[in-house]
């Protein structure tokens, strides 16, 4: 895959088409960068570098792509494919649960078996993503959406990382 298709396919997921100018998308080792121009010919000037503009995410183990929470919001306002939660779910999304179908307040976008779908709480703030586990509309109650990726990863990790230490 061409370095900008990585995160333009990550977009499609989600239902949304060409929101960022593939132009600025930069990789830098199994990374991808956001950079403005001026960003972009001053890395070039100079060479290695490890850090700059907006962090988009990573490839891992080659293939499997995993991004970050700035490009996760940045898709948010475009994506089709989007699930309201309630409170409750909503809190048990950010501590790593899955969204049963109960928590459910409104779904747009797909609701096919496979699909990712962004997980927002009643306020439209972006919680993260997952797969949608069965297909919502025959779905009587139980799992509905898998967990990938919600904003309280970053405190579980750093949680991990001072207990190992």
């Amino acid at each position: 895959m061409v370095e900008k298709d990585v995160v333009e396919g990550f977009a499609r997921l989600f239902g949304v088409e060409r929101f960022l100018d593939k132009g600025f998308i930069v990789e830098n080792g199994n990374r991808y960068f956001l950079l403005n121009q001026k960003l972009k010919s001053l890395t070039k000037k100079r060479g290695g570098w490890l850090y700059a503009g907006t962090y988009l995410g990573k490839v891992e183990r080659g293939k499997v792509f995993h991004p970050s929470f700035p490009l996760l919001f940045m898709i948010a306002e475009k994506a089709k494919n989007r699930i309201f939660v309630d409170n409750k779910a909503a809190w048990l999304f950010v501590c790593g649960r899955d969204i049963f179908k109960e928590g459910i307040l409104t779904i747009k976008g797909s609701r096919r078996k496979g699909d990712y779908t962004l997980v927002f709480n009643k306020h439209g703030e972006c919680l993260g993503y997952g797969v949608i586990a069965k297909n919502l509309d025959m779905l009587g109650d139980g799992l509905a959406v898998k967990n990938l990726l919600d904003i309280g990863d970053f405190l579980r990790r750093e949680r991990q990382a001072v207990q190992e230490t």
